[in-house]
């Protein structure tokens, strides 16, 4: 049991999501229990609107909880600093960069902040880990360009490589495939895929692209209107998980394939 702890990077407890304001209260999602291992690519899937990126901006404290508790390395989340938090987990978000005139290596480099002096200046270990994040990324080439210069599919190879540079044990991305074509989609998936083996870190993220996950993922949330499902993919695909994300009239999931099909 106890090495089965120390393996849980993140973990949800009892853990309410949603909106607050001074009159209203709306939650989302309740009673959400899932533990998150080292080392493991994390697909956070679920029908449109449900509430994924509500769910992953909570538990990278973009976003306050409504009820409950979220433990990062065995502490709670809301006793982190932010600091402490930005050594811990990296995030890449679906907003637009503010300034697309920066170059790739700038871009990058911005990943190395919460380790720099307070002028922001690199040292040569700073140089060599972006330089290591720009080949895990396989996009050297690119070092010099302007963000404004790079296609869609490169500049979100270029964000994860900035998370990379951020040197965390946690990343997590919301929709990192959104405006992609399918083989750009599968492209960035695999690479998170491949970056889990390489370096370790343990890749969360929230996306549309279900069969590319169940495909891809070590361990998969499935947001669904009553519950948050935290498995396998194999082992929900054998409890029927995937059968009841979607209405039966127009999609429907095929076990023995593992992808969802449009029904006749």
């Amino acid at each position: 049991m106890a090495n089965n702890k120390n393996n849980t990077i993140l973990k949800a407890h009892q853990l309410s999501i949603g909106y607050k304001t001074k009159k209203i209260e709306t939650i989302i999602a309740s009673n959400i229990n899932f533990e998150l291992k080292k080392g493991q690519l994390i697909g956070l899937v679920g029908a449109n609107g449900i509430g994924k990126s509500t769910l992953l901006r909570t538990l990278i404290k973009v976003q306050p909880s409504l009820f409950g508790s979220i433990q990062i390395n065995n502490k709670d989340l809301d006793a982190t600093s932010t600091i402490d938090l930005a050594k811990q987990l990296s995030i890449v978000l679906t907003e637009p960069l503010l300034s697309k005139n920066l170059s790739v290596f700038e871009l990058i480099a911005l990943g190395r902040h919460p380790y720099t002096n307070w002028i922001g200046s690199l040292s040569e270990n700073d140089l060599t880990i972006i330089n290591n994040a720009l080949e895990l990324v396989n996009i050297l080439e690119l070092k010099e360009k302007r963000c404004y210069e790079l296609s869609d599919g490169q500049l979100q190879k270029v964000m994860i490589a900035r998370a990379l540079a951020q040197d965390t044990a946690i990343i997590a991305l919301d929709e990192p495939t959104s405006h992609l074509d399918m083989y750009h989609k599968a492209y960035i998936l695999k690479l998170l895929q491949k970056l889990t083996k390489e370096t370790g870190k343990t890749i969360l993220f929230s996306s549309h692209e279900i069969d590319l996950a169940i495909q891809l993922c070590d361990t998969m949330i499935v947001m669904q209107k009553n519950e948050v499902i935290c498995d396998q993919p194999c082992n929900l695909i054998s409890d029927g998980v995937f059968e009841t994300l979607f209405p039966k009239d127009l999609i429907s999931f095929d076990n023995k394939t593992g992808s969802f099909r449009v029904s006749k």
